[in-house]
């Protein structure tokens, strides 16, 4: 496989089982604050450095956590173990001391490693759906009683930075595989939601998307859960079925947990499940068929691990959601301002889906979207060009570069080209710049009308800067 994890998985596992000083570099990041907080309320000393406060930071010193504003050699002294991310140069100075005086360096898998071989591990994996489906997973097991662990990659209500820690070995863990996390965690358990194309930059091919998935079936000690609707997930299912120990999920009559029937409501989406011969019925307060599926995948899970059809049903009605997951923030003109996290083109095409059957919208839907990653756009630009057919007005930004380097030719524009090329009618508008967005936005939107902001960068602000600009 073109991964390079070889370094990290020859790694030796930290040992987490005594108290430890933990000092985790960048330490306010959306994957290292969950971290922080576990590994201190496991009972480990913990300290870290960012380049800047936030509330990240705030809520960790609040907690307990030694934080450092700015990077500094020092600040390593005494630690047993430096944890870095992704984002974080092996340049930084405090990983280059720690090296210097033989710290033990990890990168964050390892430490989520460490965690993982120390609990009952469930690993909650797949290109899309993974936050959404940890959070409703651990929301089932903390309703049931079941006082698990958790780390999730987003705020989530009831969750300190994403972050939850309980009595029981049960360990819910949101796992990525776009740096080779996955390929290195010992999971007990596993969720694979789908398998789509993303993060070729990384592994090469699509192939190769598939092959780190199988390998995670195929390396879990126990229970195995696997979408059978997913054309794309049928080596991951084959891989499974193979080794047994697995529910299926997804609409077809095949389906271990299957979803009968899916309508959408005014509080949300009202679901029917079977499982063999029973048939159970929820409301859960989200939009969007794909949640029902996210719904599915935690359910299968959290019945292997001793829950009830029933009581997961139950448990799902109270569930508040995701942030950036279809985040409603607010009105404008009298057209309401939703924000997504939705990157890829599937998750576009689920969320625009989404608001055209929102109770509230009797207008249109405006679709405003940030591409991410020069690299990504770069190999995936027009596999963009369908997602939009639900909106009636999409407005595409310029590339927000989440630390990739720039590559001359690629911008947000090749993606107005893809979508412009296989739809001639569709009303498609480049607004590079913040501002050009807010101008045509706020020309065009009427009451009733939806708008929709998508993307993983700070596309996130943009329904306060159309508010802003009355």
């Amino acid at each position: 496989m073109s991964r390079s994890t070889s370094r990290r998985q020859s790694e030796s596992l930290i040992d987490v089982s005594r108290p430890l000083h933990c000092h985790i570099v960048g330490v306010g990041g959306p994957g290292m604050s969950p971290l922080a907080f576990v590994l201190h309320g496991k009972g480990h000393h913990v300290s870290g450095s960012d380049m800047r406060e936030s509330d990240a930071t705030r809520t960790l010193v609040d907690i307990g956590v030694s934080v450092t504003i700015g990077h500094h050699g020092s600040l390593v002294d005494g630690s047993d173990v430096v944890t870095y991310s992704t984002a974080i140069p092996l340049t930084n100075v405090e990983l280059v001391a720690a090296h210097e005086n033989n710290i033990p360096v990890r990168h964050r898998s390892g430490m989520l490693a460490a965690l993982c071989a120390t609990s009952e591990a469930i690993g909650v994996a797949g290109t899309h759906g993974k936050t959404t489906t940890s959070a409703l997973l651990t929301h089932i097991l903390v309703t049931n009683n079941l006082d698990p662990s958790c780390i999730i990659g987003a705020d989530v209500p009831g969750l300190t930075v994403g972050a939850r820690v309980g009595a029981s070995p049960l360990f819910v863990l949101e796992s990525d595989e776009s740096d080779g996390t996955l390929d290195v965690l010992p999971l007990t358990h596993l969720v694979v939601t789908n398998v789509d194309v993303d993060h070729l930059d990384y592994f090469g091919t699509f192939e190769d998307v598939q092959q780190c998935f199988v390998d995670a079936v195929l390396r879990t000690t126990g229970h195995v859960v696997v979408n059978c609707d997913d054309p794309q997930s049928a080596p991951v299912l084959q891989a499974s079925e193979s080794r047994g120990n697995v529910t299926t999920f997804g609409c077809r009559d095949t389906a271990m947990l299957r979803v009968a029937k899916v309508e959408q409501t005014d509080v949300g989406l009202a679901i029917d499940f079977v499982e063999g011969a029973q048939h159970e019925h929820a409301v859960l307060p989200l939009l969007g068929q794909h949640n029902a599926m996210n719904c599915a995948a935690a359910i299968a899970m959290a019945r292997h691990l001793g829950v009830s059809l029933e009581d997961c049903c139950r448990a799902v009605e109270s569930f508040q959601g995701v942030q950036r997951r279809f985040t409603e923030r607010g009105y404008f003109k009298d057209a309401l301002l939703v924000d997504d996290y939705a990157h890829l083109p599937a998750e576009i095409d689920a969320v625009l889906r989404a608001a055209r059957s929102h109770p509230l919208t009797t207008g249109r839907v405006i679709a405003v979207f940030q591409p991410n990653r020069f690299h990504r756009i770069a190999a995936m630009a027009n596999s963009y060009a369908d997602c939009f057919s639900t909106a009636d007005l999409v407005v595409i930004t310029d590339v927000y570069s989440s630390g990739t380097k720039r590559i001359a030719g690629v911008t947000g524009e090749l993606v107005v080209d893809a979508v412009r090329k296989h739809h001639p009618d569709a009303h498609v508008v480049w607004a590079p710049q913040r501002h050009d967005i807010v101008a045509v936005v706020s020309a065009y939107v009427q009451p009733g009308d939806i708008c929709v902001s998508m993307g993983c960068g700070d596309i996130e602000t943009f329904p306060d800067d159309l508010m802003g600009s009355r």
